[in-house]
C-alpha cells in the first residue's frame, strides 16, 4: 500500500512539473538528493556496524538476559500477555537499549525480529495484537540517552556544540514515550493477545 501512495506522490510531482515547466527543477532534485542519500546512508553504517556488534556481543555475553531480568517488571506491564522467557521478549529490550542509544537505524533490525516473534503468538494474523502495538509505540516514540545519529547529523553540518541537544531530546522523548503508552494502555481491548 505504502509503495503505491509514494507511485502516485512521484507520479502527481511529475505531471505538476511538465504542466508546469519546472521538470528541470524535478531532474535537478532528484540527481541532487539522490547523491545525498547515498552519501548520508553511507556515513550511517559505521553508527548501524557498531551498536548492532555491541547488541551482539551483548546478546552472547549475557547482559541481555541480565537487562530482561533487570527489565522484567517494566515489561510484565506493558507487554503481560508475551511469556517473559519469550525470544520476542529479548528482542524488545535489545531493541528499546539500542533505541536508548540513539541507533534508530540499528534497531530497525531488532525491531523487525522482535514483530516477527510476536506474530508468532498471534492467533489472528490479519490483526496487530496488544504487544505489537505497544512495542511499535515505544520503538516510535523511544526514549533517547543520547541521540546518536542527530548528534553525528549535527557535527557533519559544523554545529559548534553537536551534543547541546542531549538534554532537551532526553526530555521531549521521555513525554513522548509516556504519553505513547498511557495513549496505548487507554485504546487496548482485552480480547486480544
Amino acid at each position: 500500500m505504502i509503495n503505491k501512495i509514494w507511485f502516485f506522490l512521484i507520479f502527481i510531482g511529475i505531471i505538476t512539473a511538465i504542466l508546469t515547466g519546472n521538470m528541470e527543477a524535478v531532474n535537478q532534485a532528484i540527481l541532487n538528493d539522490s547523491q545525498e542519500a547515498v552519501k548520508f546512508t553511507i556515513s550511517l553504517i559505521g553508527i548501524m556496524s557498531l551498536w548492532l556488534g555491541i547488541m551482539n556481543i551483548a546478546k552472547k555475553s549475557g547482559i541481555i538476559t541480565f537487562l530482561c531480568k533487570l527489565l522484567k517488571p517494566i515489561t510484565m506491564k506493558l507487554f503481560p500477555k508475551i511469556p517473559q522467557n519469550h525470544p520476542a521478549m529479548n528482542l524488545i529490550v535489545m531493541n528499546m537499549i539500542t533505541n536508548m542509544f540513539g541507533a534508530g537505524n540499528s534497531a530497525t533490525a531488532l525491531g523487525i525480529k522482535a514483530m516477527q516473534e510476536m506474530d508468532k503468538l498471534n492467533h489472528r494474523k490479519n490483526t496487530a495484537t496488544n504487544a505489537m502495538c505497544m512495542f511499535l509505540v515505544i520503538n516510535m516514540s523511544s526514549i533517547q540517552l543520547v541521540p546518536l545519529t542527530v548528534v553525528k547529523i549535527r557535527s557533519d553540518l559544523g554545529a559548534s556544540d553537536p551534543t547541546d541537544i542531549i538534554g532537551s531530546a532526553l526530555v521531549a522523548t521521555t513525554v513522548s514515550t509516556i504519553v505513547a503508552i498511557i495513549s496505548v494502555k487507554i485504546l487496548e481491548r482485552g480480547d486480544k493477545l
